[in-house]
């Protein structure tokens, strides 16, 4: 951005280099397109003019009659950066990707204000430790560069949130790389790296596809922020320690894997999505996997027999298993997809287990009370379950007017309720009680409200509510700050609380459609985590139908466009 006058901390920082004469304007062509957009491109077609103007060479001494908070340089043929760089101390984001440079000026380090630098696609093979000084950079690019190790003054870049050194020549990272406290996303992937430093920091993210890691450090399973892993084409013998609690997508493919922990995998209390393809796996144990599965690509391996209860986790809905030795399943059986193949392996039940068998009852604990059109849950399945580890149950599709009190004899463990397509009027202390509750399902009821001893449910991810009587938008969910996907579609909702939506930093699914709101508040578009918001079909008149129709991230933009300036 550039702006007459003085700096950003309103003080001439370069008056000591200014002479007493009266000095020429800036040129007509670079101001022509600084107006408005507030950004000098170099890279999109300026006129001659300005191509002409931009040197700090000039006799109009340009760059002293403004302050210029963006350079982007990108997609030129620069090959070196003058060491007259530091003349630009206001810089917040400077974008040279896309060029041929091969070393970065010392002077870089002068650009205190600097958050966001941009290296890609460069020819860099070492950074000047000036860089390293950068105290508010929060985002450094550096893919596809020529990158052969990083000093230990890496670790100086305390605000980093974004580094990315994908596809370079890097064989081991500095031990100084964890002491990067604020680092969410990391991306690693095609370098030459064997194994990784003791500690990486607090990372969302962690991609380290294409490297020869045999090994992960055991400090990984103490990462309680991480919630995806990209290990893709390295050498991997085996599960690496994972974060139980956060982990929601790993992927593990083309690696030399042979077996799968039950203990270790079933833990995952959150995984969503678990690539294995492409490694040695022969069997797959009963009960390894958990029961949050969405998605599970074990295509490539060496797999003879599927066990039967894997047609029993409850929210899987992809599988893919070709290019395995499968004996007893008939090709046209997997032709014919995920549920047929689920539904086939559920049937098998009967003959691996015989019926009197008390696993049997766990395993079926979340179906066979599902769809029974039942009042009430006996008591010979509960008994029946007594001191196993429960962690989902579906009493979906019965009569129930109230949950079953006796869920709370699994509250210990229970962490996927169903209890959608029921007759319940309100929600009860027995799931008020369920500390461990992660996901629940009370579609199709006859729910007007939520008592406020709902908070207690501090783990609770997901809640669906579609289909009932709400007129409001609960106030018990504003309370539950771990809450990533509120679901109230259908019901007859007037308004929501943007302001108090935007502290639930997790919300990253809210359906709000087919309801009554006449106003969508413009503070929603400040909800910074959301990726999927649905509105259509209520009444209102703002944004129109084609905003709407565009997606997420246009109607958000637009709401955020609609703020009143403060």
């Amino acid at each position: 951005a550039m702006r007459r006058g003085r700096g950003a901390h309103g003080y001439d920082s370069l008056s000591g280099f200014r002479t007493q004469q009266s000095e020429p304007a800036v040129p007509q062509g670079l101001l022509k397109n600084a107006t408005g957009t507030n950004v000098y491109r170099l890279n999109v077609d300026p006129p001659e003019e300005a191509q002409q103007a931009v040197s700090f060479g000039g006799s109009d001494r340009w760059w002293e009659q403004t302050d210029l908070t963006k350079l982007l340089l990108s997609s030129n043929q620069l090959t070196t950066l003058s060491e007259e760089l530091r003349l630009l101390p206001a810089l917040t984001t400077l974008d040279l990707h896309d060029n041929q440079i091969q070393s970065l000026p010392r002077a870089i380090g002068e650009l205190q204000e600097l958050r966001q630098l941009r290296l890609s696609s460069n020819q860099l093979r070492a950074l000047p430790l000036e860089l390293f000084s950068l105290a508010l950079l929060s985002s450094l690019t550096l893919q596809h560069n020529l990158l052969e190790s990083l000093p230990p003054e890496l670790g100086q870049l305390t605000s980093l949130t974004e580094l990315n050194l994908s596809r370079n020549h890097l064989q081991e990272l500095p031990c100084s790389l964890g002491d990067l406290r604020h680092l969410q996303k990391l991306s690693l992937e095609h370098n030459q790296l064997g194994s990784l430093p003791d500690s990486v920091g607090r990372l969302r993210l962690l991609d380290c596809n294409n490297n020869q890691l045999t090994t992960l450090p055991s400090s990984l399973a103490q990462m309680t922020s991480l919630e995806q892993l990209f290990l893709r084409q390295n050498r991997l013998t085996l599960v690496p320690p994972l974060p139980s609690d956060s982990l929601k997508e790993l992927y593990l493919a083309d690696n030399q894997i042979s077996t799968l922990g039950s203990e270790q995998m079933s833990g995952l209390s959150v995984l969503s999505s678990l690539e294995l393809r492409g490694n040695k796996i022969s069997t797959l144990p009963e009960g390894a996997l958990p029961s949050t599965l969405t998605r599970l690509d074990l295509s490539n391996n060496d797999i003879g027999i599927l066990p039967p209860t894997l047609g029993l986790l409850p929210n899987l809905t992809v599988l893919l298993l070709e290019g395995n030795p499968l004996r007893g399943i008939r090709r046209e059986l997997l032709n014919k997809g995920t549920m047929e193949l689920l539904k086939y392996l559920r049937g098998r039940i009967k003959v691996v287990f015989p019926m009197s068998c008390v696993q049997l009852l766990i395993f079926l604990c979340p179906l066979c009370s599902s769809n029974k059109q039942a009042e009430s849950v006996r008591d010979e399945l509960f008994d029946a379950a007594a001191g196993h580890c429960i962690t989902s149950v579906n009493f979906s599709k019965n009569q129930l007017s109230s949950a079953p009190s006796r869920l709370l004899d699994f509250a210990s463990s229970l962490c996927d309720v169903d209890l959608g397509f029921n007759r319940l009027t309100c929600v009860g202390p027995e799931l008020c009680c369920l500390l461990k509750l992660q996901h629940l399902d009370l579609r199709n009821n006859l729910l007007c409200d939520l008592p406020s001893e709902l908070q207690n449910l501090t783990k609770l991810r997901s809640i669906i509510l579609n289909f009932n009587r709400f007129k409001s938008f609960p106030v018990v969910l504003y309370e539950l700050g771990n809450l990533e996907t509120v679901l109230l579609g259908n019901n007859q909702v007037g308004s929501v609380d943007a302001s108090r939506l935007q502290a639930l930093v997790h919300l990253s699914t809210l359906d709000l459609s087919n309801n009554d709101m006449l106003h969508v508040p413009p503070e929603l578009g400040l909800c910074s985590a959301l990726r999927c918001l649905s509105l259509e079909g209520n009444p209102f008149r703002t944004p129109r139908a084609a905003i709407v129709a565009k997606g997420t991230d246009a109607v958000l933009e637009y709401l955020r466009s609609r703020i009143p300036a403060s």
